[in-house]
């Protein structure tokens, strides 16, 4: 059975994450209904590069499926698109060798948070970016970023409801900077605990607003406590922006020469 690969782009506003539920629409449920048009009927089941939250998004996502039916890569991203509804995009579909797998296959991924603080909400932007009254300090938070680089346990950063079997995690680079009004987090990590990235956005903007120092993010890490840590930040501002693999590269078009 051959092996197929999307890469996909999605608002997620208006789902409940990526992965199924008991209630409230999935994007891979949409993207498997599609698929079962597209198929002919055949029903698939979709694995995700990653689990994004309710109301996150992606610039690219990856996911692969196996079926018993070929489709060229064209014919196969082209049909999906014109199922999906305009929300959700399959930017790119190709058969892989065998053995690839979009979760287990992956080494690192890299997520993107942005905020607005400068001036006033925008509401043309609210689906995608967190509004705080700021201006943020971000020589503070480049500092206290500092702190998390590298293997540490991050169960001060770990949401509640992960079944992972372990906290530790490591964390490759974690950008801050400017563009323009907004504030961009740029985050690479070899995985990520549920809402990680989110929590660490939170405590780097109290940091950015002197409500903490740079070094309460050390602090955070060896506490092990996930109440100290205090709320994430809202999931509209964090954007899965690509997932670097071994075997086939599927970051975006612009990433490559990275």
């Amino acid at each position: 059975m051959p092996t197929y690969r999307l890469l996909l782009e999605y608002d997620g506003t208006d789902y409940v994450g990526w992965q199924r539920q008991a209630t409230g629409t999935s994007i891979q449920e949409v993207l498997e209904q599609a698929l079962q048009h597209v198929l002919g009927g055949e029903v698939v089941r979709l694995v995700g590069s990653g689990r994004t939250d309710s109301g996150v998004h992606a610039l690219g996502q990856v996911a692969t499926f196996r079926t018993e039916i070929e489709r060229s890569d064209r014919s196969l991203r082209l049909g999906l698109n014109s199922m999906l509804p305009p929300d959700i995009a399959c930017r790119d579909a190709r058969r892989v060798p065998d053995g690839f797998h979009a979760l287990r296959s992956a080494r690192r991924k890299h997520y993107r948070y942005r905020i607005l603080d400068q001036g006033e909400r925008s509401p043309l932007r609210a689906r995608q970016v967190w509004f705080v009254r700021g201006p943020l300090d971000l020589d503070a938070m480049s500092s206290a970023a500092g702190h998390v680089l590298g293997t540490h346990d991050f169960t001060s950063f770990r949401g509640g409801g992960s079944a992972a079997r372990t906290s530790v995690r490591t964390i490759h680079s974690l950008d801050i900077r400017r563009d323009g009004d907004e504030v961009v987090i740029d985050v690479t990590g070899g995985g990520f605990l549920r809402h990680m990235v989110r929590i660490l956005v939170g405590n780097l903007v109290e940091v950015g607003l002197r409500r903490k120092p740079p070094g309460a993010m050390r602090d955070l890490l060896d506490l092990r406590d996930r109440t100290k840590a205090g709320k994430a930040a809202p999931a509209q501002g964090l954007c899965m922006v690509s997932v670097t693999y071994d075997v086939v590269d599927v970051a975006l078009p612009e990433e490559d020469d990275e």
